[in-house]
């Protein structure tokens, strides 16, 4: 597996692990008790912390990425353990 083909499995994992863990830790202003400014979407965050969210989705891209490599070496999961449809007729 070329070097490029890392790179860009590993950027693939980490956009997907940045918007899978932008929920986590996040608390609204009425959770935190503390008053909303006018015109305040009641869903917006009051502790949003952007480089949480990098270092988090660094590490869970990582792990992903050696996982995916790993794989691709020893073959745990193939093309055919996940086949639904079976063999194609001929």
């Amino acid at each position: 597996m070329a070097i490029t083909s890392v790179i860009a499995i590993y950027a693939l994992f980490w956009v997907m692990s940045a918007f899978l863990l932008l929920p986590f830790g996040v608390r609204t202003a009425d959770e935190a008790g503390v008053e909303k400014i006018p015109g305040q979407a009641d869903s917006a965050p009051v502790n949003f912390r952007p480089g949480r969210v990098v270092l988090r989705a660094t590490i869970l891209s990582a792990a992903l990425t050696a996982l995916y490599i790993a794989n691709w070496f020893e073959g745990w999961i193939t093309i055919d353990d996940i086949n639904i449809w079976g063999t194609p007729p001929s």
